[in-house]
């Protein structure tokens, strides 16, 4: 023996402890089964060595001692006397080799055996005076410890790679560089080493810089075989890759690395059969001001996390079923940084990395799992209804373009587009987009039957087949429902929520059979073959699917409001579109001139087509306001309660920004005046500045709304530049490429800022387009001026027509309403009919001759039967729609029903005109909460651009 490495007292100790007591420590919890036989391979003498010493994974538990303070204070009462053994149980199950003793002179465990003259002790405490061992716990499947971060020991040949982070990780690349090293775990650093009798390691990591460990399920090959790998990113943008020759040993060293690094309190993701684990910066709703540090792991799906909160719980979002995922650079300590946008059911997230490195990894990882992972149903990107993104799209194009179209479902697509559409859905069905004459809508019909028939398994599941077939054998149809029923609850819930949609809109479709033939038979004749998955249909298979269709609202627990309401959808959705520019197509508005008072309102009819040149000549016509030379009057859209304004330009369709008006959070607080706009000599200067080509470009206050992530909460001051159909940010003059660029195509430009926004001056100017909200503030009213001109004539190409153009007239007869009571105005046909002569016209009331009484009322009865629908999509309660005669609205929907039905002259009525003010405010009150559904408005949208096309045409 070398013995300058063993002293006799070193001797002495291994001869008083001996193989047998020590043993009595080391395998006290050794089962027959675990033992090590003499014919044990290498590896396995390796593995048991590691578990039994490094590991103690076999030791046995010293008793009494909860904390570690405990096992410090029986170390330290240990060391003074002559067992050994019992100083070797506590320090090896935990106990610490320098600890504080309480004493300032004999300050450590070695120094008291000093005092007390304890040689063996001294020995002992020596050589050990620099290790660190694992606490005694039952740890992770591989049995090591869920400690102390520094406790744990790994060692074996893992695969490594040379990696520079510039260059993507191949699987050639895998092949040619990869070199087997010896790898320990100890201590938080990860040595390689050339081999396993090298004392010197290659390199060296800290794990404590780890910033995200990547592990890679699918194993990759190189030419002994399979190897499973993982990454190691670190803060000083290194990365690390190593494969282990078993996933059982990728799990065990990703684990233990995993384990270094991140902190207790996210501890719970270790848990999880992560792919991704790592730090980020985040904010959410609870904190949007500052960027704090999260814990984020990726299991399959979801994102688990573990944010810097008090009580903070983990917390996870379903990425199939996000709203939104968008990534955005910000500008912060004037360094680019990328952000990441989340929006799952409400919930908003914004992360970014510590590098563009791992952001990238990220980002990649979120956008993957995001996707569509297989072809069962729950493995399909979701809507936040819970209902695969491509089934709500499909039924959505189709509700809003096929309810009304002869034979839908049963007409054939083209199997080119339909499979390329398909395709498309089940890459990334959250980035199709359905748009009327890019799509057909026989290919979208196929491509929802095509998905439905092809998930891996049928939405009435293969494994209810039968009960559903025998459900057929109830003749008493409630009991046969109810049965129904009992198989829809006993689907998976994803099954169940798509079924419910799916219903929904058959029977939607059925509902209008009238027009396009497709009665519940018709519509099970297509569909059962796609909901059962079988080759072709049996009689058996259409009956159970007409009993769904038919009993769809038994079966979904379906109120009589809902089923008014789609009825009342259906009928704008069909009668719209067939409706040409007519008497029976035009609205009823309120318009005020020069300001919001009720002696200066009137309410005008407008018909789809008209447009804001018409309105302002039509409203001065009634008025009898004839402007000066020099005035020009236009149509203002004024929202937010006043504090915004925007002049329409003359081709505006007045009739789609009404309707866009519903679909505001206070659509009440919204509504037009006319009233003077510019001078002629100012439209003069204004052409002749934009005539030379000028790009406009100046310094403005700037702030972004929604300020939730980047910019605070004050207006900055950022350079404008107006070119080229865009609307361009600089930071400032000299900066060469812009932060944002707007299209001046997608936005609309108001007149002022919000009070609540705080703007710095009075002369403000506001920016909508679809994903951003701008606040601008100028020095004065000419440069307010100057902008919304540069960009109304940007939009526009002109302000106003040129002179001499001759004025549009309106094309709807009596434009004027007067101030009877809006009720649906049929066209004027039949006007020979007699009519009643009013007697009096009192609180909004008509009164006829009892000579007409007959025709007058089945005039009330029709008219009552055309208002119902109207009344209904407009939110008004039931009572008000039996009512003949409607208080005032600022809007009111007319329907050509075809009826026969006389229109009410207006010219004998002069006492309507005498309506008493406060009658006609509270009126007005009352109507301002009512709002169109958001899909009805779309519906109405849609039909305007059709009639538009049409009249252009013609």
């Amino acid at each position: 023996m070398d013995a300058s490495i063993w002293s006799n007292e070193l001797i002495e100790l291994f001869i008083v402890i001996g193989n047998k007591r020590a043993n009595s420590f080391w395998a006290g919890k050794l089962q027959p089964e675990e033992e090590l036989h003499m014919d044990s391979p290498l590896e396995k003498r390796i593995t048991f060595i590691t578990q039994k010493y490094k590991e103690g994974r076999f030791r046995k538990t010293p008793v009494g001692y909860k904390t570690k303070e405990e096992l410090n204070k029986a170390l330290c009462a240990a060391v003074v006397k002559q067992d050994v053994l019992e100083t070797m149980t506590l320090l090896f199950s935990g106990a610490d080799v320098m600890c504080a003793t309480g004493d300032p002179v004999y300050s450590t465990p070695y120094l008291l055996a000093k005092k007390a003259g304890q040689r063996l002790q001294m020995e002992f405490l020596y050589h050990n005076k620099f290790s660190d061992f694992p606490n005694y716990d039952t740890g992770f499947e591989s049995g090591f410890s869920q400690d102390a971060s520094h406790s744990t020991f790994l060692c074996e040949f893992l695969y490594k790679v040379s990696y520079n982070a510039a260059k993507l990780f191949t699987d050639r690349k895998l092949k040619e560089d990869c070199n087997k090293r010896w790898c320990t775990l100890e201590s938080g650093f990860l040595s390689y080493y050339e081999n396993d009798k090298t004392t010197t390691p290659n390199g060296m990591i800290d794990i404590s810089e780890v910033i995200c460990l990547v592990v890679h399920k699918e194993d990759s090959f190189l030419n002994t075989g399979a190897i499973f790998t993982f990454e190691i990113y670190l803060l000083s943008e290194r990365v690390f890759l190593f494969g282990a020759e078993t996933a059982h040993s990728q799990r065990k060293w990703t684990w233990a690395i995993a384990k270094h690094f991140v902190p207790f309190v996210a501890e719970c993701l270790l848990k999880r059969d992560y792919d991704l684990i790592g730090q980020l910066y985040y904010k959410d709703c609870h904190n949007l001001d500052q960027w704090r540090k999260g814990w984020f792991a990726i299991d399959k799906s979801s994102l688990h996390f573990c944010l810097e909160m008090e009580n903070a719980q983990e917390d996870s979002i379903h990425l199939r079923r996000l709203q939104e995922l968008t990534i955005s650079s910000v500008i912060q300590n004037g360094e680019k940084i990328d952000v990441l946008l989340l929006v799952e059911k409400g919930r908003t997230l914004y992360i970014h990395g510590h590098t563009k490195l791992d952001f990238t990894v990220w980002h990649t990882a979120i956008e993957k799992a995001a996707r569509t992972d297989g072809n069962a149903l729950q493995d399909q990107q979701f809507s936040k209804n819970d209902v695969p993104i491509i089934v709500n799209s499909c039924i959505a194009f189709v509700t809003q373009y096929g309810l009304g179209s002869k034979h839908i479902y049963s007409k054939n697509g083209d199997p080119s587009h339909v499979s390329e559409l398909l395709e498309s859905f089940k890459t990334d069905a959250r980035s199709v987009k359905l748009r009327a004459g890019t799509h057909q809508l026989e290919d979208v019909t196929d491509v929802l039957k095509c998905f439905l028939s092809q998930i891996n398994d049928a939405l009435l599941t293969k494994e209810l087949y039968p009960f559903w077939i025998s459900a057929l054998d109830t003749q008493n149809e409630k009991e046969r429902v109810r049965k129904y029923g009992t198989f829809i609850q006993s689907l998976p819930p994803v099954n169940r929520a798509t079924l419910a949609a799916l219903i929904e809109h058959l029977y939607r479709v059925h509902k209008c059979s009238e027009i396009n033939y497709m009665n519940p038979h018709n519509l099970a004749m297509v569909f059962s073959s796609c909901l059962f998955q079988t080759k072709g249909h049996t009689s058996e298979e259409v009956n159970v699917i007409e009993d769904l269709i038919k009993n769809y609202v038994q079966l979904f627990d379906i109120n009589e409001g809902q089923v008014k309401q789609m009825d009342t959808e259906n009928s704008f959705i069909t009668k719209w579109k067939d409706t040409q520019v007519s008497q029976a197509g035009d609205l009823l508005i309120e318009v005020y001139v020069e300001r919001k008072e009720p002696d200066c309102s009137i309410i005008i009819r407008v018909s789809p087509l008209t447009e804001a040149e018409e309105l302002t000549n039509d409203v001065l016509g009634i008025k009898n306001i004839i402007p000066n030379k020099d005035e020009i009057w236009a149509a203002f859209e004024v929202i937010e309660n006043g504090e915004l304004e925007r002049p329409l330009h003359y081709t505006e369709n007045v009739l789609e920004q009404v309707l866009h008006w519903s679909s505001l959070p206070e659509p009440g607080s919204v509504y037009l005046v006319i009233k003077k706009f510019l001078t002629a000599d100012a439209v003069k200067l204004y052409n002749e500045k934009n005539a030379k080509g000028n790009v406009k470009a100046g310094y403005l206050k700037y702030k972004e709304e929604p300020s939730k992530l980047l910019s605070g909460n004050k207006f900055q001051e950022r350079y404008f530049v107006l070119r080229e159909g865009n609307l361009l940010l600089y930071k400032d003059m000299k900066s060469s490429k812009p932060e944002k660029v707007l299209p001046l195509g997608s936005l609309k430009l108001y007149l002022g800022v919000k009070k609540k926004m705080k703007p710095p001056t009075n002369w403000g100017l506001t920016v909508y387009s679809e994903k951003h909200h701008w606040h601008m503030c100028c020095d004065g009213q000419d440069t307010q001026m100057e902008w919304m001109t540069s960009i109304f004539n940007a939009q526009h190409s002109d302000i106003w027509p040129p002179a001499g153009k001759a004025r549009k007239q309106s094309i709807t007869k009596n434009p004027k309403i007067g101030g009877l009571p809006l009720i649906p105005i049929q066209q004027e046909k039949n006007t020979s009919k007699t009519r009643g002569n009013a007697e009096h016209i009192k609180a909004g009331k008509l009164t006829f001759s009892e000579q007409d009484e007959n025709d007058i009322a089945e005039e009330k009865k029709n008219l009552k039967e055309r208002a119902y629908i109207v009344a209904q999509c407009l939110g008004r309660k039931e009572e008000k729609v039996k009512n003949h005669v409607k208080k005032h609205r600022s809007l009111i929907c007319v329907e050509d029903t075809g009826a026969d039905i006389a229109d009410l002259h207006q010219s004998p009525y002069k006492e309507s005109r005498t309506l008493k003010k406060h009658e006609h405010k509270t009126n007005k009150s009352n109507l301002e909460s009512d709002k169109l559904p958001s899909n009805v408005i779309q519906e109405l949208n849609t039909v305007l651009q059709k009639n538009r096309a049409l009249h252009e045409e013609t």
